[in-house]
């Protein structure tokens, strides 16, 4: 029965979302140390201070499948001009955080989204660096994320390049009876045709 709910739950998110404007920004949480066979569903509040942003919120699926390998998937809405956005990737583990070593990991990105009226494919690669503090003697991962990437104008069939810079950190929620959920934070620089935002959000375990 709880399991029914979950699923109409995220079948009347999905509706919701799918018919309105939508969009995604954000590494998320594949930088968090996970189980295999771990999922989470996230909700995600952000702003983005770019010109046509706006708040919004986010929805994000996310799942190690692999000892290496998370995958995840989401898109979001918002009143500003970036509609119709989904995305979907692969964060994959290169060295794990071990003693003082960090982790390191390659995350692949698509998205197909309408951005002024414009219909775009984007493919990046985000280089990204994660390391497990214990802050008040609670745990957390500050992680730093460098995607790059190709925006594909569908219209024009030409295309650009993208960078931006994204620091963030992920952790349990410090409370006895939360903390089962885990929070996030993350903010977004748009260094070359890419967006400016910040970005806070909430998982909850799916198993």
């Amino acid at each position: 029965m709880e399991n029914m709910k979950k699923i109409k739950l995220l079948s009347f998110a999905a509706a919701t979302l799918l018919s309105t404007n939508a969009w995604s920004l954000g590494t998320g949480v594949s930088s968090f140390p996970m189980m295999t066979g771990k999922k989470l569903i996230s909700s995600e509040v952000l702003g983005v201070t770019s010109s046509g942003g706006g708040i919004g919120a986010q929805v994000r699926y996310t799942q190690k499948f692999s000892k290496k390998a998370v995958f995840d998937a989401g898109l979001g809405i918002s009143g500003g001009e970036m509609s119709n956005r989904f995305f979907t990737g692969v964060d994959y583990e290169i060295f794990p955080d071990y003693y003082k070593q960090p982790k390191v990991s390659v995350k692949t990105t698509m998205e197909l989204a309408k951005e002024f009226e414009v219909s775009r494919t984007k493919l990046s690669l985000a280089p990204t660096v994660s390391k497990g503090f214990s802050f008040w003697g609670k745990e957390a991962y500050p992680y730093f994320s460098m995607p790059v990437g190709l925006s594909l104008d569908g219209d024009t069939k030409t295309y650009e390049s993208t960078i931006s810079a994204n620091l963030g950190i992920n952790g349990n929620v410090p409370l006895e009876q939360y903390k089962h959920l885990q929070a996030n934070a993350e903010i977004q620089l748009g260094l070359k045709d890419s967006f400016t935002s910040i970005l806070v959000g909430l998982s909850y375990p799916l198993q």
